[in-house]
């Protein structure tokens, strides 16, 4: 057990943004959230998995949308306590823990900002090690987890609550919903028991976000290594290409974002060309033509300079960034893991080959 201030959620939606692979929101914006709920309210005690007893009720927090469309519309600042009324009403009896649902730089700010202003511990674990576009891609689904009772609000005070027959209808549904609201609405699903989050969640995300947040912020501070050399060590990541963006296509369609940021090569990779297509999160890096990384293993993109990690909503031409390669969870690289998250799902052309075998190909 420990406190999450001010300084915590600095770090915490830097390498939480980095593990989004592209997606789970704009972490400056995440970050105001939950910064100003922490000021108001004041610290988050967040606890170790094991801390939760087996039959305590924890849910998860998150935005449902495009994260543009957030950006915009923000939070309107009830949603977590009429969240929670309709979640333990539901159940009829009290909340004892919430947790993120994914690692991203609004979707592991949300539950921050709902446990300060709830007064409820955050769990350190979550359902992805990583952020994915639709909510039935999650560890929980795996072990065969209902999404439902899932409730839905926004922020102008509609909510419903969810009850399907699989976690692929609670998808469809409520992303119709989400369409009718805006684009962008806040959600609890996935509700399950301690025992239930400690077997089948990715425990430690939180910390994991906050440690790589406090490397990136510090990685110009090491003697013995360049910056890059130091960010590939501490995040154990793999370095695809690096480049200037050259085109940005991007979309809006069904409360995803969609496209492709065609990369030119600078440094070491001038006269190369790269692309990296997304759909809220990176999907595939694609290098002189050959894929060099796919989903369910993340893409990232970071300042070549700073090492800060870019959302596929900050994709600016001109922009100078490293397209680097990170290991997923183990589980989502068996067989029913990559029914849910990979390629082919997304309608990649490619079966899953794991990023560091790829990579040794790339080597040559």
């Amino acid at each position: 057990m420990r406190t999450i201030g001010i300084q915590e959620i600095e770090d915490i939606a830097m390498g939480a943004a980095l593990l989004g692979a592209g997606g789970g929101g704009d972490p400056y914006v995440g970050k105001l959230v939950a910064m100003d709920a922490v000021q108001a309210c004041g610290p988050v005690t967040l606890l170790d998995p094991d801390e939760v007893a087996d039959d305590a009720l924890v849910i998860p927090i998150a935005m449902m949308g495009a994260p543009t469309v957030l950006g915009e519309k923000a939070i309107g600042g009830k949603e977590y306590q009429t969240l929670y009324d309709m979640v333990s009403q539901y159940f009829g009896k009290k909340i004892d823990a919430f947790m993120p649902i994914e690692a991203g730089g609004v979707n592991s700010m949300l539950p921050i900002a709902a446990s300060a202003r709830l007064g409820i511990p955050l769990v350190d674990v979550d359902g992805m090690g990583r952020a994915f576009p639709e909510l039935q891609m999650v560890t929980f689904t795996i072990g065969g987890i209902s999404a439902t009772p899932m409730a839905l609000t926004d922020e102008k005070g509609n909510s419903v609550i969810f009850n399907t027959i699989t976690n692929k209808w609670t998808e469809e549904l409520a992303r119709a919903v989400t369409m009718s609201c805006g684009g962008s609405v806040s959600v609890s699903l996935y509700p399950m028991s301690g025992a239930q989050m400690k077997q089948y969640g990715v425990k430690g995300i939180v910390t994991r976000s906050q440690r790589l947040g406090e490397a990136i912020r510090t990685v110009k501070d090491c003697a013995d290594q360049s910056p890059e050399e130091r960010f590939l060590s501490f995040t154990g990541g793999y370095k695809l290409f690096k480049g200037k963006i050259a085109d940005v296509l991007r979309e809006t369609r069904g409360a995803f974002n969609f496209g492709k940021v065609v990369l030119e090569g600078i440094g070491e990779d001038k006269g190369g060309t790269a692309f990296v297509e997304f759909q809220n999160e990176n999907l595939t890096a694609t290098v002189n033509g050959e894929i060099r990384a796919t989903t369910p293993d993340l893409i990232c993109l970071v300042d070549v300079e700073t090492f800060a990690p870019v959302t596929t909503d900050a994709l600016k031409y001109g922009k100078r960034v490293l397209v680097v390669g990170l290991p997923c969870f183990p589980l989502w690289r068996t067989p029913a893991g990559l029914e849910l998250v990979g390629p082919r799902y997304f309608g990649v052309d490619t079966d899953y080959i794991p990023l560091e075998e790829r990579y040794k190909g790339g080597k040559g």
